[in-house]
């Protein structure tokens, strides 16, 4: 191939100008190339911009009963000087007779409740007996399942256990011992405690204190709940 040289001035300088252009897209292209691989190493600064979405639904992931902003570790314990403590919806079913242990919030700020609640049970002779902690409940419908929730409650919520003990005697025996009459409460953590009245109206009578074919207490609680995660 032969080239022919351009003497036209006018021609020369169209040529340049076309050359000129052709340039510059080519730089363009190259600067492009470089801001993506750049964009690529530092996603923070290019991505973050683009895809709001992401942060909004990260800043309102927040467990239930709590504050946005705030986790259950940043709220104290509830301790028992701010609780009022009683016993609902108690009645029998399926083998076992029992109630709703209620924590109500009764100060000022919010506090938070996880775990097993220690119960004590009271005979009429003064005969003290320790609650186990349960895993299930036939009274109920309450079952555990790792990690036990953790329940925030503003002043005026509450939160629940279920108080609950089998209603006739093991195979074997011909009668239950004296049932409990008083129950002794404290929170999780034992920040003290309060004496509550164990009669369950539904039931018709006070908490058993029938014990299984080995002869161990059968009357336990649940870890802490809401009240909405029980049939009620």
């Amino acid at each position: 191939m032969r080239f022919q040289a351009v003497s036209d001035p006018r021609a020369r300088s169209a040529a340049y100008r076309g050359l000129t252009r052709a340039s510059a897209r080519g730089h363009t292209a190259v600067m492009g190339a470089l801001a993506a691989a750049a964009c690529g190493l530092v996603m923070t600064a290019c991505g973050s911009q683009s895809s709001p979405g992401a942060a909004s639904f990260a800043a309102s992931s927040t467990p239930a009963g709590t504050s946005p902003g705030s986790s259950p570790a940043s709220v104290d314990a509830c301790v028992t000087s701010q609780l009022k403590i009683s016993i609902i919806d108690t009645g029998a079913l399926a083998g076992q007779a029992g109630g709703y242990l209620r924590f109500s919030n009764d100060g000022r700020t919010r506090c938070r409740m996880s775990e097993w609640p220690a119960v004590t049970g009271l005979t009429a002779t003064g005969k003290a007996t320790r609650l186990r902690n349960l895993q299930s409940t036939m009274f109920g419908a309450w079952h555990y399942t790792a990690p036990a929730p953790v329940v925030t409650l503003q002043p005026g919520d509450s939160a629940y256990a279920v108080v609950a003990a089998d209603d006739h005697p093991a195979a074997g025996s011909s009668h239950c011992p004296a049932p409990y009459v008083l129950l002794r409460v404290s929170p999780p953590g034992g920040s003290g405690s309060v004496t509550i009245s164990a009669r369950l109206p539904g039931a018709s009578s006070y908490l058993p204190s029938c014990t299984s074919a080995n002869g161990s207490p059968t009357a336990g609680t649940s870890a802490i709940t809401t009240l909405s995660s029980l049939p009620h």
